[in-house]
């Protein structure tokens, strides 16, 4: 049974940081691309970031990048993101979500349940 927990998420100030975390299991964690999505109130979901199984490949929304940054251990089946220069617009709740392959072109078959980040002062 596949399992998706996501963690880290919070109350931030803008421009401060946050890192959250997905634990996975019931699959072989290193053979998927893994990727974070998010739905802030009243919009529909936005792709923010994914990563190849074997981290030779990161995608990030223009929104985000230079600013979050994904990664995976592989060894500990964990997915993490590192959100840098938080501004209210990235207030949402974010949700790690298992690809059907090892790259982040196939479609995401498992999804968490999310964790909320709210960006204010």
């Amino acid at each position: 049974q596949v399992q998706l927990v996501e963690s880290g998420g919070g109350l931030a100030q803008p421009g401060g940081s946050l890192r959250l975390s997905c634990a996975a299991s019931g699959f072989t964690f290193s053979s998927y691309a893994m990727s974070w999505a998010r739905q802030a109130p009243g919009k529909g979901l936005e792709w923010v970031s994914g990563i190849y199984s074997d981290t030779t490949y990161t995608y990030y929304a223009p929104s985000v990048k230079g600013r979050f940054i994904i990664s995976r251990d592989n060894a500990k089946n964990t997915l993490y993101l590192q959100m840098n220069s938080l501004k209210p617009e990235d207030t949402a709740l974010y949700y790690c979500t298992k690809a059907a392959g090892d790259n982040i072109n196939y479609a995401h078959d498992q999804w968490g349940q999310g964790t909320q980040v709210t960006v204010s002062s």
